[in-house]
C-alpha cells in the first residue's frame, strides 16, 4: 500500500526524513518499512506541497496518553527519499477538484490534505499512487 504525509519538514533536500508523532487518518496508522510514500510539505508551514517519494524506513506507533477519550492515532516515521518531485503540486493545484463523488485521483488528494488543514498521513488508493507517479 502507498500513503502521503503533510507535515513541516525543515531540511526539504535531505536524504533522510525523520518524522515524530504524526497524526494520522484515513488509514494512515498501518504505515509500515517497506510501504512507498509520498511527501508534501506542508504549506501552512512554509512548504511548497509534493516535494518527493520515498520508502518507509522505520514506523513505530506512539502510545495513547492515558485519561484522554479521543485520540488521533500517531506514528513515528522515518523515510528515506529516493526521487524529487518534477513538478509542483500543492494546493492550489488541487482546489478545484471538490465534487467529493467524482473519483478522481486529485478530488481524493484535496479530501484527504486540504478540506482539513491538519498534517496528517493518509493511505491512498490505487488510482492516487498512479497519478502521483506521474509526477517523478
Amino acid at each position: 500500500m502507498a500513503f502521503a504525509i503533510k507535515v513541516a519538514i525543515s531540511d526539504p533536500p535531505a536524504e533522510t526524513l525523520v518524522l515524530p508523532a504524526q497524526k494520522t487518518m484515513y488509514g494512515g496508522n498501518r504505515i509500515a518499512p517497506g510501504d512507498t510514500v509520498f511527501v508534501f510539505a506542508s504549506e501552512h508551514d512554509g512548504g511548497q506541497g509534493l516535494i518527493a517519494k520515498g520508502v518507509v524506513l522505520s514506523a513505530e506507533a506512539v502510545a495513547r496518553t492515558p485519561g484522554i477519550a479521543r485520540q488521533t492515532p500517531r506514528v513515528s516515521v522515518t523515510i528515506g527519499r529516493n526521487a524529487p518531485a518534477k513538478r509542483r503540486l500543492g494546493r492550489s493545484e488541487l482546489r478545484s477538484f471538490s465534487d467529493w463523488q467524482d473519483g478522481r485521483p486529485e478530488t481524493e488528494l484535496n479530501f484527504k490534505f486540504y478540506r482539513q488543514a491538519t498534517n496528517k498521513i493518509a493511505g491512498l488508493s490505487d488510482q492516487a499512487t498512479a497519478f502521483l507517479d506521474g509526477y517523478f
